[in-house]
């Protein structure tokens, strides 16, 4: 059994990493290679702007494809280049702009990794017959009873278990995850270690596409409609003001909405189809439960028990998890009921299922109250 839990000798074993070019993917490539594995290295083309080839915190494009190939030309692996740049405008930026056009706030890193990487790029990591794919995501990985377990990363503060919750029990079986005991630091210490050409390169801070953190911008190239003025009114209706197009809010926001003089107000829902944001006291966050669209369920038995089951759930990346009872409902659907009232719910956002670290799956934020 070699060290990817795989009954065979690591010279034996096929593997492809997901390289990225930062620092993360390029050291799991690196120990593997150490270690003796068959590794290849792929890089995913995702998008061609011209200004990311030279600015910092973008990733996937550019100067990422470069210090991906330097690192793999570094450790003596092959290394391609795919080309995934209309699959993934398809699926994730279109996706993300759709989101924001409906009064959600999306998470396009998590249909990145539910689409273009462990659907896509896993089906190229088998034409290249790979006995698995493997990436620097910081998350556990462990062989349980009945197949492959998703734990929380053992550093809480680098976790990105968050983001992996679509992740399938047929995918999970074929990914592996080699960071998930380590920190960011130990990680660091390794990449100078090998020496490799990206350990001093800084983390990517903004969602790949948008480099410059300007959400609006993108949206606004794809959908003006987004921009239509409206009205902010508060939870009774009556009309406090004017918001400059509903894809600059979310729930929760309370700087930036331009009526001042009164109670702080935060921004409790958006409706869309009314084009108005729905602003009220902070009271007005709480929600005692929300219900949840396209569940994926990785627990023990086919799918999430009607009969409910308690849970640790988050509904923020950052934020910690929260005790709840979760039920399944047909058609893929779900509903939470927190212990304690919950605020910061947001349409769009992805309610992920905990069994103290382990990861059960999730769903998407459907509505903000049962």
């Amino acid at each position: 059994m070699n060290s990817l839990l795989l009954d065979k000798n690591p010279e034996d074993t096929r593997v492809v990493v997901a390289m990225s070019g930062g620092v993360d993917s390029s050291v799991t490539a690196a120990l593997l290679k150490e270690e003796g594995y068959d590794v290849i290295g792929v890089t995913l083309q995702l998008y061609d702007h011209g200004e990311a080839v030279s600015k910092p915190g973008a990733c996937c494009a550019g100067q990422d494809i470069r210090d991906a190939r330097r690192v793999a030309e570094a450790i003596g692996i092959p290394h391609y280049v795919l080309d995934f740049e209309e699959i993934f405008k398809q699926d994730v930026i279109e996706d993300f702009a759709d989101s924001y056009v409906a009064g959600e706030t999306p998470i396009p890193c998590v249909r990145c990794n539910q689409t273009v990487k462990f659907r896509d790029l896993l089906e190229r990591a088998k034409q290249l017959e790979a006995d698995l794919l493997v990436t620097g995501h910081y998350v556990g990985w462990k062989m349980g009873s009945n197949g492959a377990e998703l734990y929380r990363g053992a550093d809480h503060g680098r976790d990105q278990s968050y983001f992996l919750f679509t992740t399938t029990q047929e995918q999970l079986d074929f990914l592996r995850f080699p960071l998930g005991e380590m920190t960011k630091d130990e990680t660091r210490v390794l990449a100078k270690k090998h020496g490799l050409p990206v350990a001093s390169k800084p983390d990517s801070q903004d969602i790949c596409f948008v480099p410059d953190g300007s959400y609006a911008d993108v949206v606004s190239k794809l959908r003006p409609s987004a921009f239509k003025t409206g009205d902010i009114v508060n939870l009774e209706g009556e009309v406090l003001g004017q918001h400059k197009g509903i894809v600059h809010y979310t729930v929760g926001q309370r700087r930036g909405l331009g009526i001042g003089g009164g109670p702080i107000l935060y921004v409790i829902r958006i409706d869309a189809k009314n084009n108005q944001v729905i602003v009220g006291s902070k009271e007005a966050l709480e929600r005692p439960g929300l219900t949840l669209h396209d569940v994926n369920w990785i627990g023990a038995g086919e799918s999430l028990p009607e009969t409910g089951v308690t849970l640790q759930v988050k509904v923020r990346s950052l934020q910690p998890p929260v005790d709840a009872v979760v039920y399944g409902e047909e058609q893929g659907k779900a509903r939470v009921e927190f212990k304690q009232p919950h605020v910061g719910i947001a349409p769009g956002q992805a309610c992920v299922f905990y069994d103290d670290d382990r990861v059960l799956g999730g769903g998407w934020i459907a509505k903000e109250e049962t």
